[in-house]
This record gives C-alpha cells, sequence and structure tokens, in this order.
C-alpha cells in the first residue's frame, strides 16, 4: 500500500462546490416552509421516515453531468504521453458508489483519505499495464473531503506509471483554475465536468454566456474540449462516478412505493401529496423544484427550506419531515450500511 502522502497549502483555501441550488449552508436550517402551486388531494407520497438514503435516478436527465474529469495544463500532456492515458484508467474503473464509499470512510469513520485513496488504487487494478512515464507531477486538491481522496488516487495512479507525483491543497477554482492552466505549480486537477465546463465558457465567452453543459456527459465533454484548448488546458474521459445535485428519499418511502427513478416517483405521486426539502433557493433554481415539476411532472404539496444537501436536509428526510430532499451524489450518507 502507498504510504499516506503530507498535503502542502499552496494557496488560500477555499470551498469548492458544485451544487447548482446553491452553496451547502447558504440557507437556514430551521424548517420553514412554503406551499408549492398543487394542493395535496391524498396522503400516497407522504414523508416515510427511515434511516437509509437512496437517490432516485435522475432518468430524464434534468441535472447537469458532473462527471469527474482529470484536467491538465495541456503543455504538460503533450510532454508526457503516458500521463492522461493513466488518469483515464482511473476515470474507465471509478464508481460513484465507490466514491461514495470512500466519502464515508472518510467523513464517518474517520480514516484518512490518503489511505483511503492508497486502498482503492490497490484494490480496483487500474495500474495494471499502465504505460510509463517519468519527472514531477503535481496533483491539486480542493478543500474538502472528496477532492483530497481524488487527488491521492491519481497521485497514486501517476506514480504507478512512473511519475513523481505529489499533492498540493488548494482554493477554490477562482485561485486554482490559473495555476493549473500556468502549470508552473499545478499539472492536473480532479475536476467536475459541467462546472468546469461553464467557469471555461464565462471565462472564453464573457460573463452570463450561454451554457453549454447538459445532462449527456459526452456532449459536455465535446463541448468542453475547444474552451479547454483556448486556455491551454486539456481534459481526459468522464468517469461514470459524479457529484451532482440528486433527490433523496429514504428506503423505506422507495420500497413502499415501488421506485428508483424520478419518472417512477411521478407516476405514483399524483395526488400532489410530496414534501420537498432543500435550501431557500430551491423554489426558484430550474435544477430545483422548477426542474423536477417541468421535466417530471411532479406535484409537490408543500416544500420545507433547510439546507444544500448538509444534515438538516438528511436528517428531514430520515425522521419523515419531508418525502424527498436534495442531496449530493456522491454523499458518504448515501453509503449502504
Amino acid at each position: 500500500m502507498r504510504q499516506p502522502r503530507a498535503l502542502t497549502p499552496l494557496l488560500l483555501a477555499g470551498l469548492l462546490l458544485t451544487a447548482a441550488c446553491g452553496e451547502s449552508g447558504s440557507s437556514g436550517t430551521g424548517g420553514s416552509t412554503s406551499t408549492s402551486g398543487s394542493a395535496a388531494s391524498g396522503d400516497a407520497c407522504a414523508p416515510v421516515p427511515g434511516d437509509q438514503l437512496v437517490v432516485l435516478e435522475d432518468d430524464q436527465k434534468l441535472q447537469n453531468a458532473d462527471n469527474i474529469v482529470p484536467a491538465v495544463t495541456a503543455a504538460t500532456a503533450a510532454a508526457n504521453p503516458a500521463l492522461v492515458p493513466a488518469l483515464d484508467a482511473v476515470s474507465a474503473a471509478l464508481t460513484t458508489d465507490q466514491l461514495i464509499e470512500m466519502n464515508a470512510a472518510v467523513d464517518l469513520e474517520r480514516q484518512s483519505a490518503e489511505d483511503v485513496a492508497a486502498a482503492w488504487v490497490e484494490d480496483s487494478g487500474v495500474t495494471d499495464g499502465l504505460q510509463q512515464g517519468s519527472g514531477p507531477i503535481v496533483v491539486g486538491a480542493g478543500n474538502f473531503t472528496e477532492s483530497t481522496i481524488l487527488a491521492n488516487v491519481y497521485a497514486g495512479v501517476l506514480d504507478a506509471a512512473g511519475f513523481d507525483a505529489s499533492v498540493r491543497e488548494v482554493g477554490n477554482r477562482d485561485l486554482y483554475l490559473p495555476a493549473l492552466i500556468s502549470g508552473a505549480d499545478l499539472q492536473v486537477f480532479p475536476e467536475y465536468l459541467a462546472t468546469v465546463t461553464e467557469a471555461l465558457n464565462a471565462q472564453v465567452n464573457g460573463a452570463n454566456p450561454t451554457p453549454i453543459a447538459s445532462g449527456d456527459a459526452q456532449a459536455t465533454r465535446d463541448a468542453l474540449q475547444p474552451l479547454a484548448d483556448q486556455v491551454g488546458l486539456t481534459f481526459g474521459t468522464p468517469s461514470e462516478a459524479a457529484d451532482q445535485n440528486a433527490f433523496a428519499v429514504t428506503q423505506e418511502f422507495a420500497d413502499q412505493l415501488g421506485v428508483t427513478t424520478l419518472s417512477e416517483l411521478a407516476d405514483a405521486c399524483g395526488d400532489g401529496s410530496l414534501v420537498l426539502g432543500g435550501p431557500a433557493e430551491c423554489p426558484s433554481r430550474p435544477f430545483c423544484q422548477p426542474g423536477l415539476e417541468e421535466t417530471y411532472g411532479l406535484q409537490f404539496a408543500e416544500f420545507r427550506e433547510f439546507d444544500a444537501g448538509g444534515p438538516a436536509t438528511k436528517a428531514a428526510i430520515q425522521q419523515g419531515e419531508v418525502s424527498m430532499g436534495l442531496v449530493f451524489s456522491s454523499d458518504g450518507a448515501l453509503a449502504q450500511g
């Protein structure tokens, strides 16, 4: 097993968040209520308490595809032909369920991110048959659990491919993206596909450009690379693993209705009895309540305000205060017990 890596600060710490409905903690947690335009005529989809949370599949792709994708300084990638293929090997192997388990191991079981990443690299077999390279590579990590895990996964695989990889903790995208583009202090970063696409869209095309990211990962990747070419970056293959807005219910609720997707939920809940929980901005954001109503035809009896995918929303789902709530798809709290 690879030895744990010490993280050294590169830039001021900041928090990378990818939620389209608002940053975690941006709303109150008191559970204030408001009603939607539909009045409940039954209780078929009223909240059902339970300990295990499950995400309902976004089968009509309401959410943008925030799949994990390796970002690399273009000059570094060109000079090191083995670099991007090694990172793509991670993308080919990593799943959202594995990301959930790794986040849970760090956040809930208090294991170190370095040890958890090293165990995944060893157990996945991802290093078998890698092309070999050489030379130092610095992998950036945001100052939150998932990014630190992913950075150490990348570093472990790059070590196995012959590079001398190290991990440095960095700040938010406004701070680390220029460093990644320059390549002087940072050459690799685990990114989120749709979010970085829109960040580069704004950088290249100015404030408030026409959005180009979508729920289609390949189409978003295709739209991203021309922007990346203009700023000196290249991107590898997106992973199946994603960290994006999602909507969770209790396992008991899902079992009672026999649903695994949001479309199935809409079919089962025509009586307008659903209670939705999330951040204060959810009723006005297209990726939250309006999107659920317009894309899936869901009807809500009530919206209750909590946080953005944080402990208050998750507790409200588990305690039966809401039928469903906004979470993040790779949250360690979704790990199956």
